[in-house]
């Protein structure tokens, strides 16, 4: 089964344009969590444009009540700032289920490349050993082109996740055949390794399906920015239960 993990990013950054604690990040995360979802991503950036550390300890609070997985995304290159005290300290704090790392900086709008691993994998292995010494299994953020996704599995990852962005462009441009080929393939290398396989970025209601029906097992998604914008018009429990509804009928 996939299971769905709602990012509540997007949730912070309307509180943060205006100050104070509305909407609230809390509320907006366990309402998700009644709809269903299986658990709740958050990725504090350095800069603190949207989820703070504040959050990530509250929501760590929330989903442990719950039984349900916190996946904390981040830069684990970035060194701590005032009111940010990195990646690895904030797992060691809170003690994630999963910890997924991504290599953004600042200049970022979004999450829009995987890792180089023949860059960066020995940088990534001892911090990979860190995370799981805290308990939390460890993902990679990865493109579906990269050759060397086995080397996830060498340096010590328990899971990629695919970044979707390409895969979701292609779809709305109605030609989605050779991207799907392309992460289809991508997966079966991940898993060939011993990898788990997870997905993220620009997912949605729309695309989900067909992408679920052509990867093969993919373990989670982890979806925010559509949701949350989907939810505007239809409100957070009917969004994330239609989402619920499309992963059930791929099973």
């Amino acid at each position: 089964m996939t299971c769905l993990s709602v990012n509540v990013n997007k949730i912070a950054v309307l509180r943060n344009s205006r100050g104070g604690n509305d909407p609230d990040v809390l509320r907006a995360a366990a309402a998700c969590l009644d709809a269903g979802a299986h658990g709740i991503t958050v990725h504090p950036r350095p800069d603190q444009r949207h989820i703070r550390a504040d959050d990530v300890h509250v929501l760590s609070t929330l989903t442990r009540a719950r039984g349900v997985e916190f996946n904390i995304e981040g830069n684990p290159f970035a060194p701590p700032r005032p009111g940010y005290p990195g990646l690895l300290p904030l797992c060691e704090q809170t003690r994630p289920a999963q910890a997924t790392l991504v290599p953004d900086g600042d200049g970022q709008l979004t999450s829009d490349h995987g890792f180089d691993f023949a860059r960066d994998g020995e940088r990534l292995r001892p911090l990979i050993t860190a995370l799981k010494g805290c308990g939390c299994r460890v993902s990679l953020f990865v493109d579906a082109g990269n050759p060397d996704i086995a080397m996830a599995a060498a340096i010590g990852a328990d899971r990629v996740e695919l970044y979707t962005g390409p895969y979701a462009e292609a779809f709305a441009n109605g030609a989605p055949d050779a991207a799907l080929a392309l992460f289809a393939d991508a997966a079966r290398r991940a898993q060939a390794a011993g990898l788990g396989v997870n997905a993220g970025h620009d997912l949605s209601q729309a695309n989900l399906g067909r992408f679920l029906a052509d990867v093969p097992q993919v373990l989670e998604v982890s979806i925010g920015h559509a949701l949350i914008g989907e939810a505007l018009y239809d409100g957070l429990d009917a969004t994330v239960k239609g989402y619920l509804r499309v992963i059930g009928q791929r099973r």
